[in-house]
C-alpha cells in the first residue's frame, strides 16, 4: 500500500470487533501474521481470551510482535465515567506498558473523532484544542490519547493515533445494525430536525488509512483524522437505512424534544435492565454541525477515501439481506 511498510506480526486488542476483524482480514491478505485478545477466544483467528486491564494472562503472546493496534474500548454514550475510564484510559495504559516491555516497535491507537466534542461549527483538524465535556466516552478518549502521546514523547514506544469518524459498512453495529433494528421497531428519532451531520467512512477506507498510518515513519508521534469526503445530514443517511426496511424516512424533531424523549425512554430501558444508548449524549452527537479535515492524512500518508456513500450503502443493503436483518 503506497510506500507504507508492513509489519511481520500484528497484535490486535478487541480482536473480535468490527474494526479489528476487518484489519485482521486485510493484514492476512497482505501476508502479515495476526493475533489478538478479546473477551472471547477465537483460535482460528489467533485470538485468545483476556481483558486489556489485566494483561497477565495474554502478554506473552506479544513475543515477536512488531505492531500493536489498540482497538478495544468501551464505546457508549450512556455508560458511567468510572467504567469508561477503567477500559479506555487504564486499559490503554496497561496495553502500552506490556507492549513496551515486550519490545514492540510501534503502537497504534484507534481513538475517535468524538474527542472534538459535538458542538464545533468549523471543520476540525488535528491541532484543535480538546475540551472535556463531562461525556464518559469523549472525556476518556481524550485522556487515553494523553497516555499514548506521553509514552511516545518519553521514548517508551513509537506511537500513532488515528481519529476515525462514523465507520459504517457490513457488520457495523452502531451505524448499521442498531439503527436498523430501532427503525424497524419504530424507536428511532433524530434531533436538530435531522439537520445534524453524519460523518461517513466506509470500513475498507478506514482499514487502508490505519495501515498507512501504522506503516509510515512520518506517522510516528502523529495524530490523523480519518473520514470520508462526503458530509450528508443525519436525515439523509438514516433515511437511506429506513428505506431498506420499507419506510420512507426517519422521525426528526427539535433537539430539546429529542433530549426529553430519549432521556425518558433510555432511562426506562436501563432501569428495567435493558441496554440502551438513548439519551441526550447520543442526541448531542447526532446534532453535529460539521465534520473533520483529512488534509494531514492525505499529505503525509497518501490517504484517500474511495468508497462513496451510494456504493457503501449498496453493500450494506446486500449484507443486511444476506444475514436476514431485512
Amino acid at each position: 500500500m503506497n510506500d507504507a511498510k508492513l509489519p511481520q506480526k500484528v497484535f490486535l486488542t478487541g480482536a473480535n470487533g468490527f474494526i479489528a476483524r476487518s484489519l485482521a482480514i486485510k493484514y492476512r491478505d497482505l501476508g502479515v501474521e495476526v493475533c489478538g485478545v478479546d473477551f472471547n477466544a477465537t483460535p482460528e483467528w489467533g485470538v485468545v481470551i483476556g481483558d486489556i486491564v489485566s494483561p497477565k494472562s495474554w502478554k506473552e503472546i506479544l513475543a515477536g510482535v512488531d505492531l500493536v493496534i489498540h482497538c478495544a474500548a468501551l464505546v457508549s454514550n450512556t455508560c458511567t465515567m468510572k467504567d469508561a475510564w477503567c477500559v479506555n484510559v487504564l486499559g490503554t495504559k496497561r496495553v502500552l506498558d506490556v507492549a513496551s516491555e515486550a519490545g514492540v516497535d510501534r503502537f497504534m491507537q484507534i481513538s475517535s473523532g468524538a474527542v472534538y466534542g459535538f458542538k464545533y461549527e468549523d471543520m476540525m483538524d488535528e491541532e484543535a484544542p480538546l475540551l472535556p465535556i463531562n461525556h464518559p466516552y469523549v472525556d476518556t478518549k481524550i485522556a487515553s490519547e494523553h497516555a499514548v502521546l506521553t509514552a511516545h514523547a518519553s521514548g517508551k514506544i513509537d506511537s500513532t493515533i488515528v481519529r476515525p469518524s462514523d465507520i459504517y459498512g457490513p457488520g457495523s453495529r452502531p451505524w448499521v445494525v442498531l439503527p436498523v433494528e430501532m427503525i424497524k421497531a419504530g424507536r428511532f428519532l433524530l434531533p436538530a430536525n435531522g439537520r445534524g451531520k453524519f460523518l461517513p467512512l466506509y470500513i475498507d477506507d478506514l482499514v487502508d488509512g490505519i495501515i498507512l498510518a501504522a506503516g509510515h515513519d512520518k506517522g510516528k508521534g502523529q495524530i490523523f483524522n480519518l473520514s470520508g469526503d462526503e458530509l450528508p445530514t443525519c436525515d439523509e443517511y438514516f433515511s437511506r437505512l429506513a428505506q431498506m426496511v420499507g419506510k420512507n424516512k426517519v422521525t426528526s424533531v427539535s433537539t430539546p424534544v429529542a433530549n426529553a424523549l430519549t432521556d425518558f425512554l433510555g432511562g426506562v430501558a436501563r432501569f428495567t435492565g435493558k441496554p440502551s444508548e438513548l439519551g441526550r449524549n447520543t442526541m448531542m452527537m447526532l446534532a453535529r454541525k460539521n465534520g473533520l479535515k483529512i488534509e494531514k492524512a492525505r499529505q503525509l500518508l497518501g490517504f484517500e477515501p474511495t468508497v462513496k456513500l451510494d456504493e457503501g450503502l449498496g453493500l450494506v443493503k446486500e449484507w443486511l439481506s444476506e444475514v436476514n436483518i431485512i
